[in-house]
This record gives structure tokens, sequence and C-alpha cells, in this order.
């Protein structure tokens, strides 16, 4: 029978070392977890290789356990975060096997064993991690703060709590789907008009830097001192200023750029900014719809988990996405706090709708706000759906247009002296 060395940890997180007698690794692991130990490490004595069933790139080394709880040593695995697409089906799939009667300890070890984002397997492996040391799953989740936000770790302690993870599981998955979605088709919108915008400064570029020089000498010969078309000098005149002051106006630019960073990362800038947006042509109401449907369905998805009212409209805030929704949200807290009504706020905020508040007001007069809220993000989101869909309709023709227009005044100054050397030319035999 072969014998297998082993690395484990004990209750307390700490390592020991040994050797045993079994006929595979799989016997060795089962009777070390039998014991009360969690494996990290399994090799047959003359091999190099680990035949543990976690891969040598994806196993946490030996180490204590409150190590791998979230310390810095853990936390260096985990510099970046992972996909909202990527969560949301770790999530559905963590439901779904906790709903089939998995114990979670078992689903974290299943969903670890399959997952190919290097990030998330080592996340699991850590979750994992704590909750077998006597943690809970929030707590092993709030150890991950890039990965996991505040919404999800308050849903899932609200859900343990109730006992009920698997539904707050499956909200978390709902509420993750929609959100990519509506991300998704803004994304999917607004590619056409940056394609074109991108092509248009491509093009206006290379025209007033190699084009217009050319034409420029052309006329100097042909032309002499006679006075040009007076959209012909204009546009030489750009060509002029923007070929000699490239660098400053490059510089400029990036200027303008640094300023604006800087200006909306102060709490008044991002206020104006974010009040501006709201009031954008076109964009202004897709953007509005938006933040009311986030709003609706973070506020909703929160009460009906079973987290606390004022500590859902908490998280609601952070999660605004605009500093005017999150001063509205701020305002509906306090009012509930002193044991006021959620409406008043709401409608001083002068961004809601009448529909919406209504709607809130009957939730909150019924008992009902949660389905209230989720109904009004539902209704919101098909309403992003048709702004999107009519932005694009109206965008596309609008950037044709634009384009038409600066490489057509171009063209037009360009050929406006040609077509007076060629009259000339045709009238001096006769002449």
């Amino acid at each position: 029978m072969p014998k297998f060395h082993y690395t484990a940890l004990n209750a307390q997180g700490e390592e020991t070392q040994g050797l045993m007698e079994a006929p595979s690794s799989d016997d060795v692991v089962t009777a070390l977890r039998d014991s009360g130990f969690f494996p990290t490490n399994v090799v047959e004595a003359g091999h190099k290789s680990s035949s543990l069933a976690v891969d040598e790139e994806t196993h946490t080394s030996a180490r204590p356990l409150n190590q791998a709880r979230g310390t810095p040593g853990s936390s260096l695995l985990l510099r970046r975060g992972i996909k909202g697409k990527t969560l949301m089906v770790f999530t559905r799939q963590l439901a779904t096997l906790i709903d089939a009667g998995l114990p979670l300890l078992k689903a974290l070890d299943v969903l670890a064993r399959q997952e190919r984002d290097r990030v998330l397997k080592r996340t699991i492996l850590s979750l994992a991690d704590s909750v077998r040391g006597g943690g809970t799953f929030s707590e092993g989740l709030a150890q991950h703060p890039r990965i996991f936000s505040k919404l999800y770790v308050n849903m899932v302690r609200a859900g343990e709590l109730g006992g009920v993870l698997e539904q707050v599981l499956l909200r978390l998955a709902e509420f993750h789907e929609k959100a990519e979605k509506i991300k998704s088709r803004v994304k999917t919108a607004m590619i056409y008009p940056v394609i074109v915008m991108t092509v248009a400064l491509i093009i206006l570029t290379f025209l007033l830097t190699f084009i217009v020089p050319k034409f420029q000498a052309i006329f100097k010969d042909m032309l002499g001192d006679k006075p040009l078309p007076a959209l012909t000098r204009f546009v030489i005149g750009v060509s002029d200023a923007f070929k000699n002051n490239f660098l400053l106006i490059a510089l400029g630019l990036a200027g303008l750029g640094v300023l604006y960073w800087l200006f909306a990362r102060t709490e008044k800038g991002t206020e104006i900014i974010d009040r501006i947006k709201l009031k954008l042509p076109m964009f202004g109401d897709l953007i509005v719809k938006g933040a009311i449907s986030r709003f609706s369905r973070t506020l909703g998805t929160l009460i009906a988990s079973g987290v606390p009212i004022l500590k859902a409209l908490l998280i609601t805030r952070e999660t605004a996405g605009n500093a005017i929704i999150a001063d509205a949200v701020t305002d509906v807290h306090d009012s509930v706090k002193e044991g006021e009504s959620i409406v008043t706020p709401l409608e001083a905020s002068q961004v809601f709708p009448p529909m919406v508040i209504s709607m809130v007001d009957v939730g909150e007069e019924t008992g009902q706000l949660s389905e209230m809220l989720l109904k009004v993000a539902d209704v919101y989101d098909e309403e992003v759906d048709n702004a999107v869909a009519g932005l694009t309709s109206l965008l596309e023709p609008a950037m044709i247009l634009f384009l038409a227009v600066v490489v057509g005044t171009i063209v037009l100054a360009l050929f406006l002296p040609l077509i007076s050397i060629i009259q000339g030319g045709l009238a001096s035999p006769t002449g």
C-alpha cells in the first residue's frame, strides 16, 4: 500500500505534517477531514506532484487559517476584482447548489474546482477556509471588498439570519443579471457614436495636417496674390493654427482633462457635474431613468431580503451612482430615522417622477414597499430600453450628418478656388 506525505491545518489554523499509508490520495484527504484537519497538500512518497483535487495554481499554500481569512498575505493574491458577469454566474450557481440541498462548504468546494477565473477561484477557496474555520459566509465575503460589495455582504448576512440564504442568493443573481443587461445595452448604444466621432477626428486631423497645406501651395502657385474665397481662407487659417500649435492644443486638451478630473473629485464638483448630467439633452433622460431603476431595484432587493430599512438606505446611497440621487436617499434616510415618511424627501429632490412617488407611497401604506420598488425598477428597465433605442435612432443620423458637414465644408473650401481657376482658364482664350 502506498504512503503519502501530507500537510494539513488543524481547527486552530496550525500547520501539521505527516506520513499516512492509504490506497489513494483521496482516502488520505477523507481520513484527514474526518479527523478534523483541512489538508492543503497530499503527495505520494517519492513524487513531487500533488495529488490533491485542487491544482497548484489555485490552492493556497500551507499557512495559518487566520491569514487565509483576509490578512495582507491573502489580499496580495486579490489585487483586482472580477467581471460583473462572472460574479453573477457564481452567485446563481451557488444559489442553485444550496437550493438542491448541498451544504454551503461542499457547494463552495464544487464551485472552486470548476471555476476558471483565477482570482475568483482563489477567493472561493478563501471563503471555504473561512467557513471551515467557523466563520460565517458573510464574514468571509466582507474580507474581499474588491469583489463583493456592501450590498452583497449585507444581503447574505440577512439571508443567514433569516435562514433563507438560497433565496437571497437568487435575488442577488437576478439583481446582477438585470444590472449587467442594462449596462450592456447602454454601452452598445454608445459604441456607434464613439466610433463615428473617432473616425471624424482622424479624418479632420489628416485633412488639416496633410491635405489642406498641399492645396494651399497649389493655390499660391496658380493664383499668386489673388484673394481666396472667405471659406477657403477660414479653413486654411484653421489648418495653419492646428499644424503650428499642435503641441499647445494637445497640452491644452490634456490640461482641461486633468482640471475636469480634479474638479470631479471634489464634493461640490461631483454634485455640479451630476446635476448637469441629469439635464443633458438626449442623454439626461436616459441617465435619470437608469438612476431611478438602480435606486428602486437596490432598495427593493435589500428590503425584500430582510436588510433593515435604515441600513438598506445607506447601502443604496453608496450605490446610487449620482450625487443628486445620493442626496435624495440621504434625506429619505434622515426622514425614516425620525419616524417620518419616505415620500416627502423623494418629492423634494425633484428627480423622481410623480408615478414613482405614488407607487412608493402606496407600497409604504400597504406594507408592500419592496414589491412596489421592484415593480418601479421593472418599469424603468423597460423605459431605459426604450430610451436607448430612441437615442440610437437619433444619434446615427446626427453623427452621419456631423461627419458630412465637417468633411464637406473642408472639401468645398478646397474646391472653390479650383473652380475659379478652371473658369478663368476657360474664359482667357476668348479674351
